[in-house]
């Protein structure tokens, strides 16, 4: 059985805890930060994670081996 290819998108984006959640990082803070109130920019900066089952299903089969 051959080797299953990652999604190189996918991986860089996503990180898997030791949990097993799937979790990233909100975009949208890189630029036009002064229109932006201090408190979303705040909100951004922590990690998120991918609650919906189907998302996640679809998530976990790109990144095979993460």
């Amino acid at each position: 059985m051959p080797k299953l290819k990652s999604k190189k998108g996918v991986m860089k984006r996503f990180k898997r805890s030791k949990t097993g959640k799937i979790k990233y990082y909100a975009g949208g803070k890189s630029h036009l930060a002064t229109n932006k109130k201090t408190k979303r920019i705040r909100s951004l900066r922590r990690a998120k994670t991918i609650d919906g089952a189907p998302e996640k299903k679809y998530l976990r089969r790109m990144m095979p081996y993460a």
